[in-house]
């Protein structure tokens, strides 16, 4: 099993549009028993899945020392991929956390899942905290979506310091340049500087995701979105794959 979190200091990046796709691409690119575990408290991977909250806020109750990850687990309607949703209650973790004092709750979470998925997704909250603390110290890598803006290279060098301070043996980092238009200066220079780089464009597709509620490979599978997630997980696939 590997755990993939999709992390960013910086809200409005794509992230939650990121995990989502990834996940539907290790679903079924890659076949892989796949949990995306949404640690936002909007729900957007919920959404974006078309898995509607359930009218109890529950999911911080997973973190309770007796309870198991797999109690609020739900499927949705693609093979081999399911989600344990966010709620409300996702706000008051970091709380728990310190009450707890369990520095890797979350790791010791995903392990016990090691049975049922190959791949975890992490969709995590855009701030610093315990939280995303946790993930880093669970994490076998992080993608950062970074836009071609000039802040970008500040955000990307605050996840860098965030997840060298979670500890020997951190996981590697892979940033992506995510709503890229090649028609514009910015974006174009950004690139030359970054070529390494995987990039996921600007897309219409990637916005309609929103709108159909649904993975942009699920109803748009040979747009130029789909390739380019495709492709992005495969390249992560590969840096697992290393070690």
């Amino acid at each position: 099993m590997a755990s993939i979190a999709i992390y960013s200091v910086k809200g409005g990046v794509g992230k939650t549009t990121f995990a989502v796709n990834l996940a539907w691409c290790a679903a079924n690119i890659s076949r892989r028993e796949t949990l995306l575990w949404d640690l936002d408290a909007s729900n957007g991977s919920g959404f974006l899945l078309g898995v509607d909250p359930k009218k109890k806020s529950t999911a911080e109750s997973v973190f309770d020392l007796d309870r198991k990850a797999n109690k609020l687990i739900r499927k949705t309607e693609y093979a081999n991929l399911h989600l344990l949703p966010a709620d409300e209650s996702i706000r008051t973790l970091d709380r728990q956390f310190d009450r707890i004092g369990k520095k890797k709750r979350l790791a010791k979470l995903a392990e016990g899942l090691r049975k049922d998925y190959d791949r975890i997704i992490f969709d995590c909250p855009p701030v610093m905290s315990e939280v995303s603390a946790q993930v880093m110290r669970a994490a076998d890598i992080v993608i950062v979506p970074l836009p071609p803006s000039p802040l970008s290279a500040r955000a990307l060098d605050q996840v860098v310091e965030e997840v060298r301070g979670s500890g020997k043996g951190h996981p590697p980092i892979l940033p992506v340049m995510s709503m890229i238009d090649m028609r514009r200066t910015l974006h174009k220079e950004a690139r030359a500087a970054n070529p390494k780089w995987p990039v996921v464009p600007l897309a219409s597709a990637i916005e309609q995701c929103a709108v159909e509620r649904k993975p942009v490979g699920a109803f748009a599978p040979r747009s130029p979105a789909a390739r380019a997630f495709a492709q992005l997980w495969t390249a992560i696939e590969r840096k697992l794959a290393k070690g």
